[in-house]
C-alpha cells in the first residue's frame, strides 16, 4: 500500500505527460465524422474504456493507449517516445502501430495476423481501440462511408478481436455489444445475403 502511494504521483504524472504529448502531436488532426471532432478525443476515449470498463490500471498501458497513434499518424519517432516515456511504452505503441508505407488492405490484413502474437497489454489497447472505433462509427459515421465500407470495417474489427478476446473478457464483451449494433436499420448496414 505504501509503495503504491509513493508511486501514484509519478504514475499520474507520466499519464498526464503522455496526454499532453498526444494532444500536442494530434493538435491539428480531426476525426472523420461530420463534426470533425478533435482527434485527441479518441485516445482519451481509449483510456476511459481501458480503466472504467476493462479495469486496466497499468501506467505503461494507459500511456501507450494515449500515444497509440502517434507513430503512425504524426511525425513522432520511436526514439522520441523512448526518450520521453521509456522502452516499455514505446514497445507497446510499436506493437499497436500500422506501417503506413503499406496499402490500407495490407495493413488491415497484418493487424489480424499479428494481433494474437502481441503482448497482453498491447492486445488490451487493440480491444479498446476497436470498441471506440465501432462506437464512433455507430454514433457518428464519416459521411463518405457508405454502408458497404461500414460493414467491411465492422467485420474486419471483429476478425481482429476474435484473435485477442482472452486479453480481457470484459472488453471482449463490450466489443460484442457494440458489434451487435451493426444490424441497426438506421445505420444502413444490412447483413450480406448468401
Amino acid at each position: 500500500m505504501v509503495e503504491s502511494l509513493l508511486n501514484a504521483p509519478s504514475s499520474i504524472g507520466l499519464i498526464f505527460r503522455a496526454l499532453a504529448f498526444a494532444a500536442e502531436k494530434h493538435r491539428n488532426q480531426r476525426r472523420m465524422d461530420a463534426e470533425k471532432t478533435p482527434y485527441i478525443n479518441h485516445p482519451v476515449a481509449l483510456v476511459d474504456v481501458l480503466v472504467n470498463e476493462g479495469g486496466v490500471t497499468n501506467t505503461e498501458t494507459l500511456c501507450a493507449a494515449l500515444l497509440h497513434d502517434t507513430l503512425e499518424d504524426t511525425e513522432t519517432t520511436a526514439e522520441e517516445l523512448r526518450r520521453h516515456f521509456g522502452a516499455t511504452v514505446t514497445r507497446l505503441v510499436q506493437e499497436v502501430s500500422d506501417d503506413k508505407n503499406l496499402c490500407w488492405r495490407e495493413r488491415k490484413r497484418l493487424q489480424v495476423e499479428r494481433a494474437p502474437h502481441a503482448s497482453p497489454p498491447a492486445q488490451r489497447i487493440k480491444l479498446a481501440d476497436k470498441i471506440c472505433n465501432l462506437r464512433d462509427l455507430v454514433a457518428a459515421p464519416p459521411p463518405a462511408w457508405l454502408p458497404e465500407r461500414r460493414r467491411e470495417y465492422f467485420e474486419w474489427a471483429n476478425a481482429v478481436v476474435d484473435t485477442i478476446r482472452a486479453a480481457n473478457s470484459t472488453l471482449a464483451e463490450r466489443f460484442d455489444h457494440i458489434y451487435a449494433q451493426r444490424l441497426r436499420p438506421d445505420l444502413g448496414y444490412a447483413a450480406k445475403e448468401d
